[in-house]
Parts: C-alpha cells; sequence; structure tokens
C-alpha cells in the first residue's frame, strides 16, 4: 500500500493496468451497480446549478424521474446518489444511450460542449478507483475496483497497452486531490519500482 497524507492506496490503484475499452463496454457502469452514482455534498450543488443546462441532453424518461423523485436521492448504503431508471435497466437518469447503444454522461457532453464548468460525478470521474471515507479517523481508501466481467475488456486492453491504474485515472486524481498528491504519487511509484 502507498500512504500520501491521509490517503491509503491499494497496491492494486498503482500495479494493475486499465485504460477503459468504450467500444466493448459501452459505458456500461452507468446503469450496472447497486445504486446511482454517489454524490458529495458540495456535488449536490453542482447538480442543481447545472441541471436546467443539461436537461436537453436526457431521456423523457429520465426527465419525468428527476421530476417525480428528485434530482439526487439519499441511498442508506452509499448516501446521496443519481437516481436510476427502474425501467431502463437502473441506468442513471443522467445517462443517455445513443443509436450504437454508447452510453454517454449528460454532464460530460455538457462540459465537452462548453455548456458546463462541471465534468460528472467525481465517483464516475475516479471509476474504477473508489475512495472510502475511514470509519476510524480523517482518512480515505482508495481501492482498484473493477466489475469481473464488465471491465475485462478494459483490464486486457490496460495490460497490452501497459498503463497503470493510476496513470489511466491522472485527470481524476488531480481533480480530486490536486496535482502536489499526483507528484507524490509517481515520486512514490518510482521509488517502489527501484526497490526503495
Amino acid at each position: 500500500m502507498i500512504i500520501i497524507d491521509n490517503k491509503i492506496l491499494s497496491d492494486d490503484v498503482v500495479e494493475a493496468q486499465f485504460v477503459c475499452d468504450l467500444s466493448k463496454c459501452k459505458g456500461a457502469c452507468c446503469e450496472d451497480g447497486d445504486a446511482g452514482a454517489p454524490l458529495s455534498v458540495e456535488e449536490l450543488e453542482e447538480v442543481d446549478k447545472y441541471y436546467e443546462i443539461i436537461k436537453p441532453y436526457m431521456t423523457k424518461d429520465a426527465i419525468e424521474e428527476v421530476e417525480k423523485n428528485g434530482r439526487y436521492v439519499y441511498d442508506d448504503e452509499f448516501g446521496w446518489v443519481t437516481p436510476t431508471l427502474p425501467s431502463d435497466n437502473e441506468i442513471c437518469v443522467y445517462a443517455y444511450r445513443e443509436s450504437n447503444g454508447l452510453i454517454k454522461c449528460a454532464f460530460e457532453q455538457a462540459y465537452n460542449d462548453g455548456k458546463i464548468q462541471w465534468k460528472k460525478p467525481i465517483s464516475c470521474h475516479l471509476y474504477p478507483i473508489i475512495a472510502y471515507k475511514g470509519k476510524h479517523g480523517d482518512y480515505e481508501r482508495l481501492n482498484y475496483e473493477p466489475r469481473k466481467k464488465l471491465c475485462s475488456p478494459a483490464c486486457k486492453l490496460g495490460e497490452k497497452l501497459k498503463v497503470p491504474v493510476y496513470q489511466f485515472l491522472k485527470e481524476p486524481l488531480i481533480r480530486k486531490y490536486g496535482a502536489a498528491f499526483y507528484e507524490v504519487l509517481e515520486q512514490a511509484v518510482a521509488a517502489h519500482e527501484n526497490g526503495a
């Protein structure tokens, strides 16, 4: 494991290899899970702030679900999460399926189109790293948790391209923890590889 400040990273974060292969998985992580995407309290404000702007990217059913049950819901196990559509295989309400079957995020598409300043929930951006708050103290555990079947193509592509998880997720790691954190992580990995 690697410890940086109050973050504990599992060895898999630096040793496993992973590169999303959307041509194979079609973005199915947006509809495969026990609940919607986890949201921090701060992110609830982002959802509220940009909801009207991203609405045109959403499906009719998704808009109806949000208008009926809210822009986010509270789950006893995961806390605040994005709502899902039971009628469409539990897909996130902020996701939509293109004609080729690829699932895209309304927030991310609006961000890419220059309409909003927030890319998407950090839990989505960081996946397959999942950050857990410590139960006893002010720390976080960062674990690598790909879905075995769903993420199999990404694991194979990562191995083929020789891209470690932490490198593939450089952007979201910096977004969440800052550039200084990532720099220390790179130094820790280099020291680990050199047997220090």
